[in-house]
C-alpha cells in the first residue's frame, strides 16, 4: 500500500518518449498497473508507446528488439517502464522467472543507460497483487513510470544522450 506520508514525487519531463512493456499473463493486474503507468506519463507532460508481451520473461528481449528498432528509426526513447507480476506457485519456475527478468532487464537498463522502472510485481497471491497494481492503493505501475522519469530527468542535467 502507498505510504500517505511520502509525498509523490512530480517530474515534469515534457517530450520524453516512454517504451511501456507489459505482460499480460494476468489480465486484471496488468491493466491496473497500466492505468497508473499511463497517468503518471500523462502528468510528466511525457509520452508513451505501449507493447504488450505474453509474460514477464519477454519482457527483457521485447525491450531489446524495441529499442533496436526505435534507433534504427532515429526516434530513441528515452525510457523504458516494465509491467508484469509473478505470482509464487509450487514449484521453482516463481523464482527462475522472478531473478531472470529482473536480472536481464538490469543488465539492459546499465548497458544502455536507459532510464527503466520496474514494476514486475513479485507477490504470494492475487490479493497481494491487487493492493500492489491499483492506482488507488499501491499504484506500483505509477511508481515505477515516476522512477523512470526522475532518470530521465536526471540524465537531461547530467547531460547526458
Amino acid at each position: 500500500m502507498a505510504d500517505p506520508q511520502r509525498p509523490r514525487i512530480a517530474t515534469a519531463v515534457p517530450g520524453a518518449r516512454l517504451l511501456v512493456l507489459e505482460a499480460r499473463f494476468y489480465e486484471d493486474i496488468a491493466t491496473h498497473l497500466l492505468t497508473g503507468t499511463l497517468r503518471a506519463i500523462e502528468e510528466a507532460r511525457a509520452q508513451a508507446d505501449v507493447v504488450s508481451v505474453p509474460g514477464a520473461l519477454e519482457i527483457p528481449i521485447a525491450l531489446a528488439m524495441a529499442l533496436d528498432a526505435a534507433d534504427l528509426r532515429r526516434q530513441p526513447y528515452h525510457g523504458a517502464v516494465a509491467l508484469g507480476c509473478i505470482m509464487r506457485g509450487e514449484t521453482y519456475h516463481f523464482e527462475i522467472v522472478a531473478n531472470e527478468s529482473a536480472r536481464a532487464l538490469m543488465d539492459l537498463a546499465v548497458a544502455r543507460r536507459l532510464p527503466l522502472g520496474n514494476a514486475i510485481l513479485t507477490v504470494e497471491n492475487a490479493e497481494q497483487a491487487g493492493a500492489r497494481a491499483d492506482a488507488a492503493r499501491g499504484d506500483k505501475g505509477g511508481e515505477a513510470a515516476r522512477a523512470a522519469l526522475q532518470l530521465i530527468a536526471l540524465k537531461r542535467r547530467l547531460g547526458g544522450p
